[in-house]
């Protein structure tokens, strides 16, 4: 246990977290789960969300500080009246809220003109409007105190697009756009807006992904299982919390450098996007 932390304390990031409170959705797995480990590795007091109560305790008896440290908020992300009821309460007991961390969604696998309306409907709400709704609740506290950071988990889907993700992609984008407007709002009261847009990690992103018929997707990915760690995505996360950045694209491989490729030769990006194998 002991060197797991110095592990990820050495390679990580030196931002300091001491008795912050960070505030994580898709807390449950994947980079949520393991952004919530290093936090707590770093001394912060961690929220987790999802929406499976039992498996967010699993998590927070895992963490460093043990059960009276963090806190377990179990959160829908496609109910967005019913999370900001939820959250609002939650927000009483905790307190002020040091990082927020918009790491919850779901991801796509279908060709448009087989993908059922419905499918969209829940992209845009868990991945977008989920987003806006925890926001909504956390940031009023930061603008008071004049100070804090709201981390929203695009993806690099949500600067280029691809195949098999016109819904994912469309909600991505959303959170790009929306996550550029509010940085502008709020610059003046001194508040990080930080917009991070991941490639392939090393996650069950694509085994969760909801088919054309809104099933789960149930197979991973080639490209997924040889991209980046989790934990080496959430040390890049950190790191970009600490140099006060507004966005990081991680990924390594193709994943990491398409957008500067559709940016400086989008007719070639298109071409290649057009021609690549729907899989």
């Amino acid at each position: 246990m002991m060197g797991a932390i110095l592990s990820r304390l050495t390679k990580g990031s030196n931002v300091n977290l001491e008795n912050k409170v960070v505030w994580i959705t898709g807390a449950s797995s994947g980079i949520g789960k393991e952004l919530a480990k290093q936090c707590a590795d770093l001394g912060a007091r961690v929220v987790l969300s999802a929406r499976r109560a039992e498996v967010l305790e699993a998590v927070r008896s895992e963490l460093t500080g043990g059960k009276n440290k963090h806190w377990v908020v179990p959160l829908d992300l496609e109910d967005a009246d019913k999370l900001m009821e939820s959250a609002t309460a939650a927000l009483a007991d905790i307190g002020s809220v040091d990082i927020l961390v918009n790491n919850g969604g779901i991801s796509q696998r279908g060709m448009f003109l087989e993908t059922d309306f419905d499918v969209y409907k829940r992209l845009m709400n868990v991945n977008y409007l989920g987003t806006v709704a925890l926001t909504k609740v956390i940031l009023p506290s930061m603008v008071a105190r004049r100070q804090g950071s709201v981390v929203s988990i695009s993806s690099v889907a949500g600067k280029v697009g691809s195949k098999l993700r016109t819904g994912y992609s469309g909600s991505k984008f959303a959170v790009v756009g929306m996550m550029d407007c509010l940085r502008a709002e709020v610059s003046e009261y001194g508040i990080q807006c930080l917009t991070v847009c991941p490639g392939f990690i090393q996650t069950d992103i694509a085994v969760n992904a909801l088919s054309a018929d809104g099933s789960a997707n149930a197979v991973n990915e080639s490209n997924i299982e040889q991209g980046l760690t989790a934990q080496e995505c959430c040390q890049q996360i950190l790191r970009a919390i600490e140099q006060n950045k507004d966005e990081v694209v991680i990924g390594k491989g193709l994943s990491g450098l398409a957008p500067t490729i559709k940016r400086f030769f989008p007719g070639l990006f298109n071409t290649l996007a057009a021609k690549r194998a729907a899989s």
